[in-house]
This record gives C-alpha cells, sequence and structure tokens, in this order.
C-alpha cells in the first residue's frame, strides 16, 4: 500500500477543475422575501430549433444548483477559510442558542492543544460549537409543528420550483408554439400517486407541512451555518442522501475534500 501523503492546512487547496465555468451556463439567485435570502440555480442556454424559416428561439432553462459557491465565477475559493456563514443571522434571530466559551468534548479539548495536530489545522475557521438554550429545540421538525415557516423552509421552496414560474412566462414569449408548451406543462396526468403528493407548486407552508408530519427533513445543523438548505422527501427533489467518510485504512483527508468537491 502506498503511504498515505501528510496533510497540511497550509498546502490545502482546491482542484482547479472544481471551479471551471459550466459550459452553455450560469450562476443566478433568485431573491427571497429577505436580501438575505439568495437561492442559487443554474440558467441553462438552449441552441435555437432549426426551421425552415430560420431559427425557433429556445428560452433558457433553470436546474437545481448544489454546488454551492465553487461554481459561482465571482466569489474566490480558499478552503482554509471555509465556505460562507449564510445562516448564521436566522440561528441568532431565534433567540434559542447560545455560543459555547470552549469545545465540550473532553476529547476536542485534548485535539486542540495537541501541537502534533498544529500543521492540520485551519486558523481561521476555529468556530466555537453553539447549542440550545436550556428547555429549546432547534431542530426544523419543531419549528414546523409550530407552525413556524423559517427562512430555510423558504429558501427550499425557492429551489425546489426551480425558477419554473418565469421559465414558463419565457417560453411563452416566444410564440405561439411556446404558448402551447407552457400550457402542456401546467398538466398532470392524475396516474396512481402511490401516496405521493406532489405539487404543482411548492410553498413554504407546504415545506413546513411536511416536515411537521414528518414526511420531510432539512439536514442543518446549527454547527454548519455554512450549508444551503436543501430538504430530503418523498414530494420533493431529493428522495435519498449519502455521506462521505475518510477510512483510516485507505484515505487521506486530500481525497475526502477532493471526493466531496465533485460529489457536490
Amino acid at each position: 500500500m502506498n503511504a498515505t501523503p501528510k496533510f497540511l492546512a497550509a498546502d490545502a487547496h482546491v482542484d482547479a477543475l472544481a471551479v471551471q465555468p459550466l459550459p452553455n451556463s450560469r450562476k443566478i439567485y433568485v431573491e427571497g422575501s429577505t436580501p438575505d435570502i439568495r437561492v442559487p440555480m443554474r440558467e441553462i442556454s438552449q441552441d435555437d430549433t432549426p426551421t425552415n424559416l430560420g431559427g425557433e428561439k429556445n428560452p433558457a432553462i433553470f436546474v437545481y444548483d448544489c454546488s454551492g459557491p465553487y461554481s459561482d465565477p465571482a466569489v474566490s475559493i480558499d478552503i482554509r477559510k471555509g465556505l460562507p456563514s449564510m445562516r448564521t443571522g436566522w440561528i441568532e434571530s431565534r433567540g434559542d442558542t447560545e455560543v459555547l466559551s470552549d469545545l465540550s468534548s473532553e476529547y476536542g479539548r485534548q485535539q486542540a492543544a495537541n501541537p502534533e495536530l498544529a500543521g492540520m489545522r485551519f486558523p481561521e475557521l476555529a468556530r466555537t460549537p453553539r447549542r440550545a438554550k436550556a428547555g429549546m429545540n432547534v431542530t426544523q421538525m419543531h419549528y414546523a409543528r409550530q407552525g413556524i415557516i423559517t427562512p430555510e423552509m423558504e429558501f427550499i421552496a425557492i429551489r425546489e420550483n426551480n425558477n419554473r414560474t418565469a421559465y414558463l412566462e419565457s417560453l411563452k414569449q416566444t410564440g405561439p408554439l411556446g404558448d402551447k408548451l407552457a400550457t402542456m406543462m401546467n398538466r398532470q396526468h392524475p396516474g396512481q400517486n402511490y401516496g405521493a403528493n406532489l405539487q404543482n407548486e411548492i410553498t413554504p407552508e407546504f415545506v413546513r407541512s411536511e416536515i411537521a408530519r414528518g414526511r420531510a427533513i432539512i439536514p442543518n445543523n446549527i454547527n454548519h451555518p455554512e450549508s444551503e438548505p436543501m430538504i430530503i422527501g418523498r414530494n420533493f427533489l431529493v428522495k435519498i442522501n449519502a455521506n462521505i467518510g475518510n477510512s483510516a485504512l485507505g484515505s487521506s483527508i486530500h481525497e475526502e475534500v477532493e471526493k466531496m468537491t465533485w460529489a457536490i
């Protein structure tokens, strides 16, 4: 077995190919009810459809984009600094969490004080853990069951719709055929739903209700405020999820960072 190269934080970097612009597309953001709710999507341009009278215009289409700032050419990526903490303001505004003065784990404190690990640390990423205040519940399910629509839920509703309304409007503007296609896209064959409750448009209230019923989950830990809200459930775009973890036998932090970069 080849020796695993020693990981040094000072040498950490992102694969250049991972931040290259994708062809015929651009990253856009759809704003929610407040300026801090900016939902990323990918706008993909389409070629004209050849016709006898020239070319028939096709509007751009919008797709789910979970690549984070990696695919935003306006953002400079430095994994030593980490990702922006986009959800910190939302978490703090709820007033049900508190920041600890130190790591709560004895093992964590020992590792933090271990001089042999100094070269592996990211000083600019030193973040003190946050926890729920005494007697408080800080899960999205708890908020949902209290009838509260959180910014995370609104973010998800916008993300799930993939800017569909804007696309249908742009399709109608291409002419009679586009108008006909837009009308057809609003139809849904009744079929057999097998218990699913698919919507023509996902609203923040629908997101809240599905979470409250236990039929969907938002994997947003309060100690990962950099994570973009997304939802997993049968009535949403993502049905399953996968986790990545390194092995002491056959992988390194370098390899795990690369796998995570390409996975998203």
